[in-house]
């Protein structure tokens, strides 16, 4: 690194230092509340992993956003997103909403960039703000209503595959029996959480790639939930087959968290595939297409 480049990245980190002293003063609290409380669950143990990875996200673009916003304006818009932001945090945190606690940094974050640095710095780190919004913790009422269905329908396919594979199965409602053991599919296996946990990883690997073809893009991203989906059943089913031929003990302990690893592995082997897929897909049909005639 030359030296002017130091100076220009040390000039940038000093500029935005009292907007991360403010945001440090105002969430140190909140973060340490989330991590001795929610983010501690199995439910929610993604976090601080999309916290940490938005903040890196943050730093690996100010370059980009400083080159951006070089004779830019900045924007007034910034000053009322700005106290939306403050409002969402004092109502979030009086009153013990996280929803609201924690979403409003993403507001305060977009209004000081506004007002440092203008709309065309915002658009730079669009991605890394939406990023953030997989870590803000949802009501609990509107998890209820959509794991279930989740659940019900992982335990469905699982069940239905096992079955078809010749394992002795049953299945009432989101409960699993298999042989003599009986498996009660969690939230943290086919969960809501555990869905945006899956389409946060899916959305990062579309951002890091960078692929210039619009048709993988949208493609991928619209697989993203079948993938979440399919990662889920065979998280259930591989906790189904070690719990059948191992043992319950072997099913709970252990095991049961390298299952969680073994959702991860199979959603990016998985989210790789169809990637790669879309790309020979696109290539053949470029090789199909007739090349116009030439005089």
């Amino acid at each position: 690194m030359t030296p002017e480049a130091a100076q220009s990245r040390s000039e940038r980190l000093w500029t935005w230092l009292p907007l991360a002293l403010g945001l440090a003063v105002l969430y140190v609290p909140s973060l340490y509340d989330l991590l001795t409380g929610i983010w501690s669950t199995d439910e929610q143990l993604h976090g601080p992993i999309v916290l940490g990875i938005s903040l890196w996200l943050l730093y690996r673009n100010l370059g980009a956003m400083e080159l951006a916003a070089r004779g830019q304006p900045t924007s007034n818009w910034g000053w009322p997103i700005f106290v939306f932001g403050l409002l969402l945090y004092a109502i979030g945190r009086s009153q013990d909403i996280l929803l609201l606690e924690i979403g409003s940094a993403i507001w305060l974050l977009v209004g000081a960039i506004l007002l440092q640095q203008g709309s065309a710095a915002l658009k730079v780190q669009w991605f890394a703000l939406f990023f953030m919004l997989f870590m803000v913790p949802l009501p609990v009422t509107v998890v209820d209503i959509v794991t279930m269905p989740m659940k019900m329908a992982v335990s469905y396919v699982a069940e239905q595959v096992l079955y078809w594979a010749g394992y002795p199965i049953g299945r009432n409602g989101v409960t699993l029996q298999i042989g003599q053991y009986m498996l009660l599919v969690a939230d943290a296996c086919a969960g809501l959480h555990t869905l945006l946990t899956l389409e946060a990883l899916g959305l990062l690997y579309l951002n890091l790639v960078r692929r210039d073809s619009a048709f993988r893009n949208v493609g991928l991203a619209l697989l993203i939930v079948p993938i979440s989906f399919t990662a889920n059943v065979i998280r259930v089913m591989s906790l189904s087959l070690i719990t059948y031929h191992f043992g319950d003990a072997a099913g709970q302990g252990f095991l049961h968290g390298f299952a969680g690893m073994v959702l991860f592995l199979s959603a990016l082997v998985l989210i790789i595939g169809f990637d790669s897929a879309l790309h020979a897909l696109e290539n053949r049909s470029k090789g199909n297409r007739p090349k116009s005639a030439h005089a």
